[in-house]
């Protein structure tokens, strides 16, 4: 009734990874905004509760600046947001730097340097990248100072 070979499964199977993949990711974005969204009305109900009961609610603990995102999903406290492009940027390079440097030995390899072929010097770019976003990293870290200490 059913002619089924297994062959006919694997084409299948390897496409359907990226599929289940992109709806995944897009899942993933649409729980994280929800997720946001309702963190951030507990937090403006907490103020307005706070409001209506008298305190002041820059006073509270809980309820001050750092922990409120804007709307780009920046922190609204200028000290975390450099911290955090400092670490995207260091994190960036360090992957950058070691992808270049795996590719040019892989390209050393593979070309086994027949002819005096250079294609290793591909993985330079890459490299090079990583440097460029090091030396980003460092002009813009933030010192060590608290973040309040004006």
């Amino acid at each position: 009734m059913f002619d089924f070979d297994p062959g006919d499964l694997a084409p299948l199977m390897a496409l359907s990874i990226p599929i289940i993949a992109i709806m995944g990711g897009i899942v993933a974005g649409i729980v994280k905004q929800i997720h946001r969204h309702r963190s951030f009305e507990l937090v403006q109900r907490e103020r307005i509760a706070a409001i209506e009961r008298g305190l002041d609610p820059e006073k509270i603990a809980g309820l001050q600046r750092p922990l409120l995102y804007g709307d780009q999903g920046m922190y609204t406290d200028p000290h975390l947001a450099a911290v955090h492009r400092a670490q995207g940027l260091l994190i960036g390079g360090i992957v950058t730097l070691f992808t270049g440097i795996a590719l040019a030995i892989f390209l050393y390899g593979v070309a086994d340097g027949a002819d005096g072929e250079k294609v290793w010097l591909v993985g330079a770019i890459p490299v090079a990248v990583g440097i460029a976003l090091l030396i980003s990293w460092q002009l813009i870290k933030p010192a060590n100072t608290p973040p309040n200490a004006s």
